[in-house]
């Protein structure tokens, strides 16, 4: 069965991130880094000091140790000291690295610490997570979720400063832990986040996307949610969609979907098992739904998918 537990945990499983943290940056005096454009999540925070954080199309943004920033599929942006620095290229300033920090200016007791690193995810179904994210979310050391992402960054600096068995490792998970505590916080900063995100903090319909997610493969009706959710079918049906977005049964549908993209690009279960462990009664039934949503038949999207491996291992 390919359903799972929870839409967070099977969202971020089924976006399968690749996590590279570091290396930390510790600088005093005036400086810029320019940052590349990058798909799909960059995440940092500041371990100690504070700095501006410019990013296009928005008012710079003060930065105070402690603070937590995640960037959705973000433009080019820039860190400084001060507004009006001059950026400089990021990626050569990084490259050259002692003991995982990069070092600009003099070393001194009160120099900015930050940690950064980016998230990226398998583009299949990266729209996921990245059609739902702002391109900025700040969360403050003040902020209910302040503190822990605040212990979180530091952790993840420490293992960067002092390389040990299992860093990486360690590092991956930690990754992945801030990045579901940015989501859980930018959730309660926001009025309506849309997706799964939409349901967060939302007990009823929270039930019944949990429902969905451990039994995608059973024929489920709106009749059926909104039992689960404690709500009429019309009051759940509106509920549902002010906060996750798109209709129930329209988001059961996107979900199975998600899961069958995956499964056809990794592993070779025949599609007429795949329809029925996504809750179809029939391979055609299924293979209708799916190039409605994916746009092509379950075996060309398979066949798509799995080229580039196929055509490398043959060395072309």
């Amino acid at each position: 069965m390919l359903g799972f537990r929870d839409p967070v945990a099977d969202a971020i499983g089924l976006l399968r991130p690749r996590t590279v943290i570091g290396p930390s940056l510790r600088a005093t005096g005036e400086w810029a880094l320019r940052f590349d454009r990058f798909l799909h999540v960059r995440i940092g925070g500041l371990v100690r000091g504070s700095c501006w954080l410019l990013l296009e199309g928005r008012e710079p943004v003060l930065l105070h140790e402690g603070d937590t920033f995640m960037l959705g599929n973000p433009p080019s942006y820039v860190l400084a000291s001060a507004p009006d620095a001059r950026p400089r290229p990021a990626a050569p300033a990084l490259a050259d690295t002692e003991d995982g920090f990069v070092r600009i200016g003099p070393q001194s007791e009160n120099d900015l610490y930050l940690c950064v690193g980016h998230i990226a995810f398998d583009d299949e179904n990266a729209a996921l997570l990245t059609d739902l994210l702002p391109p900025l979310v700040i969360v403050r050391a003040a902020d209910p979720h302040g503190g822990r992402l605040a212990q979180l960054i530091d952790l993840l600096a420490t293992e960067v400063g002092a390389p040990a068995a299992g860093g990486p490792l360690v590092q991956n998970h930690l990754a992945q832990i801030l990045l579901v505590h940015m989501l859980r916080a930018h959730a309660g900063q926001t009025d309506r986040p849309t997706g799964w995100l939409g349901a967060l903090n939302e007990d009823g319909i929270g039930a019944a996307l949990r429902a969905v997610h451990a039994d995608v493969a059973h024929s489920w009706t709106l009749k059926e949610l909104a039992g689960i959710s404690h709500m009429s079918r019309s009051a759940f049906a509106q509920a549902f969609k002010r906060h996750v977005g798109v209709p129930p049964l329209e988001y059961l549908i996107q979900w199975r979907m998600s899961l069958a993209r995956d499964a056809l690009a990794r592993d070779s279960l025949p599609i007429s098992e795949l329809a029925q462990a996504t809750g179809y009664q029939s391979e055609s039934a299924f293979s209708t739904a799916f190039r409605r949503v994916v746009g092509s038949s379950p075996t060309q999207f398979r066949n798509q998918a799995r080229q580039p491996a196929h055509s490398a291992a043959n060395g072309s």
